[in-house]
């Protein structure tokens, strides 16, 4: 078998044995994460919440994720993924559905912060396991097939979410609180399973052959052979290094409007007359497109190479797109605006995860990628507070949306940047798995 053909079959088998079940603990990441926008359709009347409120508390989900992000991914690197992602998914399942008891303003603060201190480290976590499987070269097509998990737990939590509302005043409880327990008891069950489906590193992988072991060991130990060969960095110096820096401030950008979009999209739907069940159904259009946009994207990062370009582009979507929406805040054809927006910001996904692993290895790549992810999920908290507040301010969500546009701004002016004076490492295109 020549070398083609050999990383072709290696591939196809990790691509399809990992990629499965990481994208299903993503997409329950995400409906976790963002099923308090829907929640909010109803209780915040009950909590006595005003939109200001709601935005500072939603957000403080990331006060917790924030603050052990990066321990959290060292001890990844530490003690494993199995273990380690097994932890995480059965905490902040447990918190989730603990979400159902809050009472008031306060007690919901301290449960945000509980479920993202409890989260803290999946995605970074997946991200780095990713990188003990898939050459650089596959690494855009990778991560956006994994990253489809992210619109698509949008375009699924909507109606589930909104389909759980419906169960208000069974058993005595809100339709709310049915929709936390229900959704974090079925995250604890799949993360009672991590430990025996996942494999931690190819020389482990019984369903590979030995020479596809070889070969994908080889791979993966000549990539840190070339990033160390230009400097071994520390955890310290990763996240003081000029191009991390550079990479967080593109990802702090789409960050802030990305969350402050995905916890208000249904009440700025809602605001337009559309029902509970309405808004919870016209939220997962945007994400639909945002899925298509992560794979394409993926790809063709892949191919060409050089992923700097496709990031400005994609970046320019999210720019244009959330600009639109300020102009068409009280028109149904917002929905149109947004489209063009989540897919600026998921399609930026797949060429910007890739770029830390070719300046990073080791523990300073695990600490460099949940310093990046950290800081963009901080400014994420960010966009909820801008927006509730703006919303009490004015009455109107136009004000909001257009901060969130200059956000989006910021990052495509970083992104070019990039693409006009940063020299990206450039290896072979991909193989076709087919």
């Amino acid at each position: 078998m020549d070398e083609a053909e050999l990383e072709r079959t290696t591939m196809k088998k990790a691509y399809w044995r990992l990629l499965p079940y990481c994208f299903l603990l993503y997409i329950l990441c995400y409906i976790d994460r963002i099923n308090v926008g829907f929640a909010s359709l109803t209780m915040n009347k009950d909590l006595g919440l005003t939109a200001y409120i709601y935005g500072l508390a939603a957000g403080a989900f990331f006060w917790g994720y924030c603050l052990l992000e990066i321990p959290s991914n060292l001890i990844l690197e530490k003690v494993g993924a199995r273990p380690w992602l097994a932890r995480i998914m059965v905490t902040w399942g447990l918190a989730t559905a603990g979400t159902a008891l809050v009472v008031g303003p306060w007690s919901f603060f301290c449960m945000r912060v509980l479920v993202g201190a409890a989260e803290a480290g999946l995605f970074p976590g997946l991200l780095l396991y990713f990188h003990r499987w898939f050459p650089q070269r596959h690494r855009g097509r990778v991560t956006g097939l994994f990253l489809t998990g992210l619109p698509l737990a949008t375009a699924i939590g909507g109606p589930l979410s909104t389909a759980l509302l419906l169960l208000d005043g069974a058993m005595g409880l809100r339709g709310w609180q049915w929709m936390f327990i229900g959704e974090g008891v079925f995250t604890v069950l799949v993360g009672c399973t991590v430990w025996f489906v996942l494999t931690e590193r190819p020389a482990e992988a019984t369903w590979l052959a030995p020479e596809q072991k070889r070969w994908l060991e080889t791979e993966l130990a000549k990539e840190k052979h070339e990033v160390e060969s230009v400097r071994a960095h520390s955890i310290l110096s990763a996240m003081t290094n000029p191009r991390v820096l550079i990479f967080t401030a593109i990802f702090a950008g789409i960050g802030m409007a990305g969350v402050g979009l995905n916890l208000f999209l249904p009440q700025i739907l809602k605001s337009l007359g559309l029902t509970n069940t309405q808004a919870g159904l016209y939220t997962s259009i945007p994400y639909i497109f945002g899925t298509l946009a992560i794979v394409g994207f993926g790809y063709v990062s892949d191919r060409l190479g050089d992923r700097f370009w496709v990031l400005t582009g994609t970046c320019l979507c999210a720019a244009v797109g959330m600009g639109l929406a300020g102009l068409l805040h009280n028109s149904i054809w917002v929905l149109a605006a947004f489209s063009l927006a989540v897919v600026g910001f998921y399609g930026m996904k797949s060429p910007f995860w890739p770029l830390p692993s070719t300046v990073l290895s080791g523990p300073a790549l695990a600490a460099g990628l949940a310093f990046i992810n950290s800081i963009g999920n901080f400014c994420g908290y960010l966009g909820p507070i801008v927006v509730g507040y703006t919303k009490d301010a004015t009455g109107s969500f136009e004000a909001g949306i257009y901060v969130l546009a200059l956000s989006c701004l910021v990052s495509t002016l970083t992104a070019l940047g990039c693409a006009l004076w940063m020299k990206a490492p450039r290896r072979g295109a991909a193989l076709a798995l087919s």
